[in-house]
């Protein structure tokens, strides 16, 4: 079909997900979606902004990611378990279904019951996505905790959430390391106001532990004692019931626990597989992330098994043993779909491009890209590199749960627009508004908004805190009532959308506001330039200044010449005034083991402050390699 009419088949579908969700919702979850008791009302919007899904539904998550399958395909690879030391495991959807009712017998022989909230702080291993299955299958709320949050981090999650029972590892593996995780729990347990009854250690051999006496079991052992045959009926639940809570990681404050339900994250999920990913049940799909973030609940333990199609859980990362590792998985287990995040291929850039063109690639069809905003050189050079593979971007959050704005490839693939993620998703009215919550003109910047009642999928409230929900999310604007994603954005007279970042990622110089997403989309057009990282630092005079913090791409070495040509090229493209103080050339940049820059890192250190948390930080050696490049600069 022609772009005009896949366009006029995306705008009656998205029409029809506005003005008539219950039919659009409804028909959705009617096809795909396995129900004890169908529901009675489709939304209930009644008590807003506490938007309700599927009133009266009854079902169970695990049910419609695992048992369904098993009569269909009980062979049928689930999961591929795959690490960075070449180790594998193929679980099938029959030998996933034994080791998930292993699991739940076990947490209830250990006092767990529907609506307890259980932490799981665990690696890449198949024991997560087991522990995580077993939980919604009886109905307790889990919790999980990126493995490598400090003790300080993960305290805080221990204490509001309450938990009956932490499961961990013994340890995890990461760019050729070991990491401690058991010690970081004992020591969180010390630090906790609430005292957890229960530890459930998984024993990988790789880090000598304690175990204290009561409160530890080993997960191995106790595992091991039930039958092959063992089975734990499905604890039905309400749609409108709580599956998880996923902690947001804000960098101040309090963070922020999104409670999910239950039909309308089945719903949303099943249906984005096929619509926004195009993936069929037939297909391998392969997400780059990390169970402690959303797009690990989402799209590997999740999504594609409520589809039927098999997912690849990779511990490990992009560059280790050498930058090939994804492309080698890639290969080797014919990957049809991968979704990845732009700082992971502004990495790649650096690199040869050999390490991506040596694979066969020939199973991939698309890669889908989301976490932050996709440049247009990052995007030109992964689709000249790649050749026929379709790269895709698309917008989301860790409230909402699944894409915002995406490009509907699996129903009506749009024209691909470089560094916009396409137009809102099904049941997602979204506007961009100025500073009052009036709509702006297209191709004006402004604040990324959705008119009321958000899809199913996002988040019920945050936990324990339906006060800090409304104000987080609808209390922006007062004359308005919208959801507010706190990031800027521009529409333009195609109805593409176009994400510029966080509106608080602004500086302001001189009483002038510059966003930092406009410098960095600047520097990153220069053919020298991997990845780039736009912060403003204190300044006596002006307030504050834009620095910029460079990767440049192998075989290339800064020089004043080239910071001159940066700094130029800034100056010319957006204005004297955002003419950064200095460019600093890193070979890394500080980054979250999720792949996001720590921009505050680098603030501080360049205000002479301490860096703050660094729980999440991949490479420690970065913040000490940067306040170098700083005090050396002249």
């Amino acid at each position: 079909m022609s772009h005009e009419e896949n366009l006029k088949k995306y705008e009656e579908l998205h029409a029809l997900s506005l003005n008539d969700p219950a039919k659009f919702w409804g028909e959705i979850a009617e096809k795909g979606i396995y129900w004890k008791k169908k529901w009675d009302k489709v939304l209930d919007d009644s008590d807003a902004p506490f938007y309700k899904w599927f009133i009266g539904g009854i079902t169970n998550t695990c049910y419609n990611a695992v048992d369904r399958w098993v009569e269909k395909f009980p062979d049928k690879p689930a999961y591929i378990w795959y690490s960075e030391l070449d180790e594998e495991e193929i679980i099938s959807y029959k030998d996933l279904l034994t080791r998930v009712n292993k699991c739940a017998a076990v947490l209830k022989d250990l006092g767990v019951k529907k609506g307890d909230r259980i932490v799981i702080y665990l690696p890449m291993i198949p024991e997560a996505a087991i522990a995580m299955l077993a939980c919604v299958r009886i109905g307790a709320i889990h919790s999980v905790v990126f493995a490598g949050f400090s003790v300080r981090s993960l305290a805080v999650r221990v204490d509001d959430s309450e938990p009956q029972l932490v499961i961990c590892a013994d340890g995890g593996v990461r760019g050729g390391k070991s990491v401690d995780l058991k010690k970081i729990v004992d020591d969180t347990l010390e630090t906790t106001k609430y005292k957890v009854p229960h530890v459930l250690v998984v024993d990988r051999g790789l880090v000598k532990h304690e175990m204290i006496d009561g409160r530890d079991k080993y997960w191995n052992e106790l595992i091991k004692k039930k039958d092959d045959d063992t089975f734990i009926e499905p604890e039905w639940l309400e749609s409108t019931e709580p599956s998880y809570i996923l902690y947001t990681s804000g960098t101040t404050g309090m963070p922020k626990g999104v409670l999910r339900d239950t039909g309308g994250h089945l719903v949303a999920l099943y249906h984005s597989m096929k619509s926004i990913f195009n993936t069929d049940t037939e297909d391998v799909y392969f997400a780059t992330s990390d169970i402690g973030w959303v797009v690990g609940h989402s799209y590997i333990i999740y999504g594609p098994l409520f589809k039927g199609c098999t997912s690849i859980i990779y511990e490990g990362t992009p560059v280790y043993p050498d930058p090939s590792a994804w492309f080698k998985i890639i290969e080797k287990y014919k990957v049809n779909t991968v979704f990845s995040a732009p700082t992971a291929f502004r990495i790649l850039r650096k690199y040869d491009e050999k390490y991506i063109t040596d694979n066969d690639l020939s199973s991939l069809r698309t890669i889908y890209l989301a976490g932050e905003p996709l440049d247009k050189p990052t995007y030109e050079w992964m689709a000249s590199v790649l050749g026929g593979v379709n790269i895709i971007d698309n917008y989301w959050q860790t409230e909402t749960g699944w894409p915002i704005l995406a490009n509907p490839f699996g129903v009506a693939p749009l024209k691909i627009k470089p560094g916009s993620p396409t137009k809102p998703m099904w049941g997602w009215n979204l506007l961009v508004v100025d500073y009052f919550g009036d709509e702006e003109e297209k191709g004006n910047k402004g604040y990324l908004v959705a008119i009321p009642p958000t899809p199913p999928g996002v988040l019920l409230t945050v936990y324990k805190n339906d006060e800090r929900y409304k104000k987080s999310y609808y209390e922006a604007f007062s004359d308005n009532f919208y959801f507010t994603t706190g990031d800027y954005g521009i529409e333009d007279e195609d109805g593409y959308f176009f994400v510029l970042g966080r509106a608080d990622e602004v500086i302001k110089v001189a009483g002038h506001r510059l966003g930092t997403g406009e410098m960095e989309a600047v520097v990153s057009a220069h053919p020298k330039v991997a990845e780039v990282s736009c912060i403003g630092v204190e300044d006596e005079v002006k307030g504050q200044v834009p620095i910029v913090m460079v990767v440049l791409k192998e075989g290339y070495q800064g020089s004043k010449e080239l910071e001159n040509e940066i700094k130029s090229s800034i100056r010319e493209k957006i204005g004297p005034v955002a003419t950064p103080k200095a460019v600093y050339f890193a070979q890394a940049l500080p980054k979250t083991r999720s792949g996001k820059v720590i921009r505050r890192a680098i603030k501080n250190i360049a205000e002479g402050k301490d860096p703050g948390d660094l729980s999440t930080i991949e490479d420690r050696s970065t913040i000490m390699a940067i306040r170098k490049l700083i005090e050396d600069y002249e």
